[in-house]
């Protein structure tokens, strides 16, 4: 298995094409995923997100965290888990200021971090959320205050928009070191992994049995990703 850096044509493919959210994030740096074989498997992309506070929970500064946004592969690869040690390393090498790795598991895609839990990540809690529905369609936040200015549900009615809002499913929160100094920090917020099985997590809100996607099951611990 080999990984290179990918090009914004190559994440742009991958993400509208291998993986469920038919989306393009906002991407600092990327890999493509060769299989032994020489096929191109894909991508794996990394950038800040769509929080705009990702680092303040960890007291770090901009730019020292970075959230794993994607895994988009076709299936072609050998080992989802490999790749994704591979592109750690080469992260950490790419981009030493990096201290720390987020990651989400989604449960509205019956996802609850079976990689994270593989590879000995630390499960920190869960988020939710809110979407709104803009005339029949959903749209996240982020994108309805980029097209209209507001994400209020006053405001976009006044637009003529008809709204409805929705809460969305837990978000299940992965950290990973990639520097010693995050380990005590990393220690200090872990809490029990969550279950395949379906489980309360609020009054009205529960996730459904998982069924992670992008390649192979994970198997192999992140024994090579040594912290400085």
């Amino acid at each position: 298995m080999k990984l290179t850096k990918a090009s914004h044509k190559a994440v742009k493919y991958a993400c509208l094409n291998f993986h469920y959210a038919k989306a393009v994030p906002s991407v600092q740096l990327a890999y493509n995923v060769f299989n032994g074989s020489g096929e191109w498997c894909g991508v794996i992309c990394y950038g800040a997100g769509a929080n705009n506070n990702l680092v303040k929970p960890y007291k770090l500064k901009q730019g020292q965290a970075v959230e794993l946004l994607r895994m988009a592969l076709n299936g072609k690869q050998e080992s989802t888990t490999k790749a994704m040690a591979i592109s750690m390393r080469l992260l950490k090498k790419d981009a030493p200021n990096i201290q720390l790795l987020v990651s989400y598991a989604d449960s509205e895609q019956n996802h609850f971090g079976t990689i994270y839990q593989a590879t000995n990540w630390t499960y920190t809690g869960f988020n939710t959320d809110t979407n709104l529905i803009l005339n029949g369609q959903r749209v996240h936040k982020r994108s309805a205050s980029a097209k209209y200015g507001t994400i209020s549900k006053s405001q976009l009615e006044k637009k003529g928009i008809d709204v409805k809002v929705i809460k969305t499913l837990p978000k299940w929160k992965y950290i990973y070191p990639l520097h010693k100094s995050m380990i005590p920090l990393c220690k200090s917020l872990a809490q029990p992994y969550p279950k395949k099985q379906a489980q309360e997590v609020n009054e009205d809100k529960r996730p459904a049995s998982s069924r992670e996607t992008g390649g192979s099951s994970p198997t192999l611990a992140l024994k090579n990703l040594e912290t400085n």
